[in-house]
């Protein structure tokens, strides 16, 4: 079998789609001899009969539409191509990926990434969701250009935007624990009940246990929502950002232990991007709307 050309895939496509090799050639701006002849050479490459062309509208044979059916498939990367190299011709990102940690208010989160990727109809967002360590193993992987958690802001390869401080507390449903709630209570207190704790998305960096009681019984989830169902359900407890469970707080469904061994944490939930990296227009873009709206952050509920 000879070679074929994506041009004679592009005529091909274009009279089944059109219904005959006239239509085709307006839509191609080619002539009908031009189109006909490239549909009978690459007929005569492959060695068998695409199209029927006896009737008033041409139609497929069999192997014509398993092989149409192929060919749509490298037809639409081919364009797909062309717009990414028309993309950057222009100079403007195709795609950006975001991470968003599970430590950050996701609804606020993608409110202004929604907002934003609707005026940038162009660039694709590819939205990623990771855990304690996943999102920083997606940044210096080059698997994200921006990510919303915590950092090491010792770290010289970063760049970040203050949003806002997220308070981790420990907190259990009514009734759990066994013995009266105090502001003393201690690690070793808990370790016969069961902790919640959440799932490391990375693959490859080593894991880090926050809060962990050593030798207490586990379970493990993916997110910080079902943490929290698992908590209100008085299977487990654990630490969750303050944020997420303020209103069970006020209304009794969870109690906080935070005490004077239980101290909790406060993170600074950061947007963070590779310093020694090079970014687009639309990265640097969303980068300034990030920076304009941090003040938004620190007057929300995630403090």
């Amino acid at each position: 079998m000879s070679p074929f050309t994506l041009h004679d895939l592009q005529c091909f496509d274009a009279v089944v789609k059109a219904g005959g090799f006239q239509a085709a050639a307006q839509v191609m701006n080619r002539t009908h001899p031009a189109v006909f002849a490239a549909v009978a050479k690459l007929e005569r490459q492959l060695g068998f009969m695409l199209l029927e062309r006896g009737g008033y509208r041409v139609q497929l044979t069999p192997a014509g539409q398993s092989f149409h059916r192929r060919a749509q498939a490298l037809l639409r990367e081919l364009e797909s191509l062309h717009a990414h190299t028309a993309q950057l011709a222009m100079g403007k990102e195709s795609e950006l990926r975001v991470v968003i940690g599970d430590m950050c208010p996701v609804p606020q989160t993608l409110r202004l990434l929604s907002g934003f990727f609707a005026q940038h109809p162009s660039t694709r967002l590819h939205l990623h969701f990771e855990a304690v360590t996943g999102p920083w193993e997606r940044l210096f992987n080059d698997e994200a250009d921006l990510i919303f958690h915590h950092v090491d802001k010792h770290d010289a390869r970063i760049e970040w935007l203050d949003l806002c401080p997220v308070q981790f507390i420990p907190v259990a449903a009514p009734g759990f624990l066994p013995f009266r709630v105090t502001r003393s209570i201690r690690r070793e207190q808990l370790r016969e009940l069961t902790q919640c704790i959440m799932r490391d998305t990375a693959q490859s960096s080593e894991s880090r246990d926050y809060f962990v009681v050593d030798g207490a019984p586990q379970c493990t989830v993916a997110d910080q929502l079902m943490k929290k169902e698992v908590i209100l359900c008085g299977m487990a407890w654990g630490h969750l950002p303050r944020f997420l469970v303020e209103q069970e707080l006020r209304d009794g469904r969870l109690i906080s232990l935070t005490g004077k061994y239980l101290t909790g944490s406060v993170e600074d939930l950061v947007a963070a991007r590779r310093h020694d990296r090079p970014h687009g227009p639309v990265a640097n873009q969303l980068w300034q709307l990030i920076q304009e709206q941090a003040a938004q952050w620190r007057t929300s509920p995630a403090p």
